[in-house]
């Protein structure tokens, strides 16, 4: 009997230890809403207006990203700790869990962390992400602006999927008076037409990607400068002359944003440019890579309105379309959130979009939960939705 207590003491000293060293959290937010949105279907190729609208209308997520997560620290010793992220999206909405509809990951990595920063290894935020979305009025939801316009021309600086990159290495600095710095590389680790990573045909820095962005949070002030490039941009051919390695051109991306608050009401602002250096196909006078050159700019507010938050947004982008004339776009949109608790909210959206004739049809590697939101070229496209916002 008496060893049995003393092999219970042992056992619960060591879990006291482990428990010490190690801790594990489980987090995810769950958003679902009502949402409508109505537009002209626009043109087809020859100029000639397509009957009907473009409609869409039923429960979808919009406030902010559905997922499910777990993260965790070990430490190690003289302030050294491992760290890890594992973070899935879910569409609760549908059958799609974790599993139901592959993986779906948001976030994937493993680091140390020290008083120096942090290094990590995985699939993570670029700088852009966190930067934009520090600096939205609406919260970088599916109805901000800036959320939009930015899927609307391929962008990477963006609080959308493509501003997480895969395969990448970061460094994240400790804050020093405010400031924090952050760093990105991601191999792109790209085969070429024949799925074999030839080095005739495919460099190892082709489709490689990489960012660097820097933070000052002080009171009542924000700011955020971010670059970001997509080095090598290639689109490898099986015939011949096959596309060469390295002869990609880069595509590069700059942004500053910040946000300054009054207590009375919060204002916000931000400016970003895309250089594509890739070149333009004889005939159509497009980029070869689908992604032209193009300027966002957005103007935020938000207010207290009784025990919630009003906001409003406006921003136009500008894309260089070389021989037809520039495509414009501009959006303006307001949410209202309102808190039952800490944990859950409600809220209301609308937003507006107008194209002109020159705008190119919306990116298709940025997913918006509400489909056409920003609306077909030459047309205009109106939103709005109500729903509820649970973290945990």
């Amino acid at each position: 009997m008496q060893k049995k207590l003393i092999a219970l003491a042992v056992a619960s000293l060591a879990s006291g230890v482990a428990t010490a060293q190690t801790n594990v959290t489980m987090y995810g937010v769950l958003d679902l809403a009502y949402a409508y949105s109505s537009g002209n279907a626009g043109r087809d190729a020859l100029g000639i207006k397509i009957p009907g609208k473009n409609t869409f209308s039923g429960i979808t997520g919009i406030g902010a990203g559905n997922r499910l997560g777990f993260k965790g620290e070990e430490a190690l010793g003289n302030g050294l700790k491992a760290v890890f992220t594992l973070e899935y999206g879910l569409d609760p909405d549908i059958n799609c869990g974790i599993g139901t509809c592959g993986l779906n990951a948001r976030q994937q990595f493993v680091g140390l962390d020290s008083k120096y920063g942090t290094i990590a290894l995985g699939r993570q935020y670029a700088p852009g992400f966190n930067a934009t979305a520090n600096n939205d009025a609406l919260d970088a939801s599916d109805f901000a602006i800036q959320s939009s316009l930015s899927a609307l021309n391929g962008m990477t600086i963006t609080p959308n999927s493509p501003a997480r990159f895969n395969n990448a290495i970061t460094y994240t600095s400790p804050s020093l008076s405010g400031f924090k710095a952050s760093a990105i590389y991601s191999f792109g680790e790209t085969r070429d037409a024949f799925g074999s990573y030839n080095d005739k045909r495919v460099s190892v820095s082709d489709n490689g990607k990489y960012g660097l962005g820097l933070n000052y949070a002080n009171g009542p002030i924000n700011f955020d400068a971010v670059w970001q490039s997509r080095t090598n941009v290639s689109v490898p051919t099986t015939t011949f002359p096959y596309e060469l390695a390295g002869t990609g051109k880069s595509i590069n991306e700059w942004y500053v944003g910040g946000s300054y608050d009054l207590k009375v009401v919060k204002l916000f602002a931000s400016y970003q440019a895309l250089d594509n250096k890739n070149k333009r196909d004889v005939v159509t006078g497009l980029r070869v890579s689908g992604i032209e050159d193009s300027n966002l700019w957005t103007l935020g507010v938000t207010a207290p309105i009784g025990r919630g938050t009003l906001g409003l947004s406006y921003g136009r982008l500008t894309s260089d379309r070389k021989w037809t004339g520039d495509g414009v776009s501009w959006g303006a949109g307001t949410q209202y959130t309102y808190p039952l608790s800490k944990r859950t909210s409600l809220y209301g959206a609308y937003s507006y979009f107008s194209n002109n004739n020159n705008v190119l049809p919306g990116n298709a590697g940025q997913a918006i939960a509400i489909p056409g939101i920003v609306g077909a070229t030459g047309e205009s496209n109106y939103a709005l939705g109500a729903g509820i916002t649970h973290s945990f």
